[in-house]
């Protein structure tokens, strides 16, 4: 997320009513996530185990709940629950509406035609010629890009699944980022994609995908993928141009697949994939696979 206008340390630090280090007026343009994190970003971490890995990052404030040694050129937040206070800066700077309020900022291209019963939220921009059938649900922040058709029943722009554990209670992380849907993307029908926890999940441009589909928050879809039905792709993967992807798939959280790659149906991705083509329940190359079943099959 990208404040509207930059904001500064100090500032930041009042707001959570925590300690800062760093000069007062170090300039802060946003928060993200640390999959998705950029310079002058704020990113939080909870735990000793990702403390390396938050402060090495691209970020430029690191929300922290101890204080160690401020890396040069990076200022630090100390907040007893950087969790907690990352949702109040989000929330801060982005409000949530959850369909309450119909303020309806909404950009319709010429000759798209939406059905009476889609439900849009508020800041949404739809391009040109677009087809959106009936019961479709797009949330706040999101934009469709011109030639683009979703079918019945999907919904673009829910929460992220995105939780801790407090006091034998799941405590959310609240989702200020959006869905980006480029052009001449095709949506299947019950399709569910979540929007960013702070920056955008994307379908690149001339995608289709099959129904019933799952896309997890901040994964980035890329140019011409094809998707079948029933996959299930968790939130922070990149799944680049041209990649296949069959009926069944399931995709752990934060991978990278390979331009060109095909994952045949019902394969299991834990991992980073080179191109190639893939399958089995833990994926690995096709031909090893079937060269593996014989051996099983002689002994």
């Amino acid at each position: 997320m990208t404040f509207n206008k930059p904001q500064t340390l100090k500032s930041i630090a009042d707001l959570v009513g925590a300690r800062y280090v760093g000069q007062a007026d170090f300039a802060v343009l946003g928060t993200n996530e640390i999959h998705r994190v950029r310079t002058g970003d704020i990113v939080f971490v909870n735990h000793p185990k990702y403390y390396d890995k938050a402060l090495n990052s691209a970020a430029t404030v690191i929300l922290i709940d101890r204080e160690v040694a401020c890396p040069q050129g990076k200022a630090l937040i100390i907040s007893d629950d950087p969790f907690r206070d990352f949702n109040l800066i989000n929330t801060h700077f982005t409000r949530i509406y959850n369909f309450a309020e119909q303020l309806h900022d909404i950009e319709v291209g010429d000759d798209s035609q939406i059905h009476p019963s889609v439900v849009i939220g508020n800041d949404v921009k739809i391009g040109k010629n677009c087809i959106i059938f009936p019961n479709v649900v797009l949330g706040d922040r999101t934009v469709i890009g011109d030639n683009v058709i979703i079918q019945s029943g999907t919904v673009l722009g829910g929460d992220a699944f995105y939780y801790r554990k407090l006091n034998g209670n799941f405590d959310r992380l609240i989702s200020v980022g959006n869905v980006v849907i480029e052009d001449n993307v095709e949506i299947g029908n019950n399709c569910t994609i979540d929007r960013g926890v702070t920056d955008s999940t994307v379908i690149g441009e001339g995608s289709v995908l099959d129904n019933q589909i799952q896309i997890g928050h901040d994964t980035i879809i890329g140019k011409k993928v094809l998707i079948a039905s029933q996959t299930g792709i968790a939130g922070c993967c990149i799944i680049e141009d041209e990649v296949t992807i069959w009926g069944q798939v399931g995709m752990a959280s934060g991978v990278r697949v390979e331009n060109g790659t095909v994952l045949l149906a019902k394969c299991g991705v834990n991992r980073d994939l080179k191109k190639g083509t893939y399958f089995g329940p833990i994926a690995e190359e096709f031909k090893q696979y079937l060269r593996k079943e014989v051996k099983l099959k002689n002994l």
